[in-house]
């Protein structure tokens, strides 16, 4: 298994992301990735792309051990500072969908939680 192969992938859709993570807070966002990036860095076959993040104050609480593209947006999403600061006090969750529609949801944490 080669490591990190879709890093340099996530980090060039960063400036992107960090805008709708920005929108996602009005309202769910999504945009369309170009499947033929992803498919340069790394062929997934049949178990494709999808995943979904699970992120609570810029901290993953799912299990994406089984996902590389998965554990390299959030290796991405994690060396972006505007990215992690507007993670904080957050619940956002981040998926790829069988369509490549990138899908963004936050709301803010309780304080009462």
């Amino acid at each position: 298994m080669e490591d990190r192969k879709y890093l340099t992938t996530w980090k060039r859709y960063l400036p992107v992301i960090r805008l709708h993570i920005k929108k996602s807070l009005v309202e769910e966002q999504q945009f369309k990735l170009n499947i033929t990036d992803f498919e340069s860095a790394g062929d997934r076959g049949k178990s494709g792309y999808t995943f979904n993040i699970t992120m609570e104050n810029g901290k993953v609480i799912n299990n994406i051990s089984g996902s590389a593209v998965a554990r390299d947006l959030f290796e991405a999403l994690k060396s972006d500072e505007l990215i992690k600061a507007m993670l904080m006090d957050k619940h956002v969750k981040i998926s790829v969908g069988k369509s490549f529609m990138l899908t963004i949801k936050t709301t803010h944490i309780s304080v009462y939680k």
